[in-house]
């Protein structure tokens, strides 16, 4: 698997994240120990996970987190492992206030590290943003966990284009480091953000994809297969699909996809799932789509998007 770097970092990334939103909970530990030694046999070492993960189910919390920082001292292999990991989430019953304060950033920090039994994070996101947060103040923060070694990079998870634009410009300005990649809710599928049940989830667009494009900020997608919704329209099974799901993914621009989908099966003879994870790896800017199996087979077939030569414009037939 040939690795890539993140532009303006050191870190070198396998073209796919692992995402881990189940590992400890609806993924019981000896499976996510499973699908984590595959995907690290297989040349994967970017694990994507979050504070918050999965504290909306019964039981402990932090399960995810928890369950990586067991896996990498039962294989210490940590040094090998590209952490990726979230925090300054919300409250879960007030999504509508922002987080972002000295204090809670580097409170759910140093929570992050204790679970994941490990001194830094390579990798550090901002789940959500806080508008009403002058960015100078969070940037500032994040500077110096910097400097004090428990973060090397910082990232921005749903944040809008103005705020992006603004925090990088300050960045610049200021000659401090600023965000190094961004997270939006972003596939090969039709969205309609005003249809997502968490509204506080941002969404790629096109102004988006011209300022990745004209910086060169990576982007890693999550929802990057789209809860497997070309998988059942094509297969007619759409009706068993989780109804909240489903609910961003409109019927009429996604049959369009499917049938775009379908031939370009017919010349490649590639699976759907490698057309649509091809889709975002091909972008010109670096794009590392966060793929969440619950299966070895589902980590095979989702891995399988890696092996194929693209010889096809993705980008101007899934248009």
């Amino acid at each position: 698997m040939l690795h890539r770097q993140i532009p303006n970092t050191k870190l070198e990334v396998s073209p796919i994240s692992l995402g881990t939103v189940g590992f400890g909970n609806t993924i019981n530990r000896q499976d996510a120990f499973g699908l984590l030694d595959y995907f690290v046999e297989r040349g994967g070492n970017l694990l994507d996970t979050a504070h918050v993960y999965s504290n909306w189910l019964a039981g402990e919390k932090h399960m995810s987190e928890k369950t990586i920082g067991l896996w990498m001292k039962s294989c210490q292999n940590r040094q090998k492992i590209i952490v990726s990991t979230k925090g300054a989430h919300p409250k879960l019953e007030t999504m509508q206030l922002g987080r972002l304060s000295r204090l809670e950033i580097q409170t759910d920090l140093e929570e992050s590290l204790e679970h994941l039994q490990t001194d830094w994070i390579d990798l550090y996101w901002l789940h959500r943003d806080d508008p009403a947060r002058p960015v100078e103040d969070i940037l500032g923060t994040l500077n110096e966990l910097v400097k004090r070694g428990t973060i090397r990079y910082f990232g921005a998870s749903n944040w809008s284009l103005e705020r992006l634009r603004l925090a990088q410009e300050y960045a610049v300005l200021h000659g401090i480091q600023g965000f190094v990649a961004s997270q939006v809710m972003w596939s090969a599928a039709v969205i309609e953000p005003s249809a997502i049940p968490d509204q506080t989830m941002v969404v790629m667009d096109n102004d988006l994809i011209a300022y990745h494009n004209s910086t060169g900020l990576a982007a890693m997608p999550y929802s990057a297969q789209a809860n497997g919704l070309f998988q059942r329209i094509l297969s007619g099974s759409l009706e068993q699909m989780n109804p909240d799901a489903r609910r961003p993914y409109p019927l009429a621009g996604n049959l369009e996809r499917s049938r775009q989908i379908q031939r370009i099966q017919q010349t490649t003879n590639w699976t759907i799932t490698q057309i649509v994870l091809n889709y975002l790896i091909s972008q010109p800017f670096l794009t590392v789509p966060i793929v969440g199996c619950r299966t070895l087979q589902q980590l095979e077939d989702s891995l399988s998007a890696l092996v194929v030569n693209s010889t096809v414009p993705l980008l101007e037939l899934l248009v």
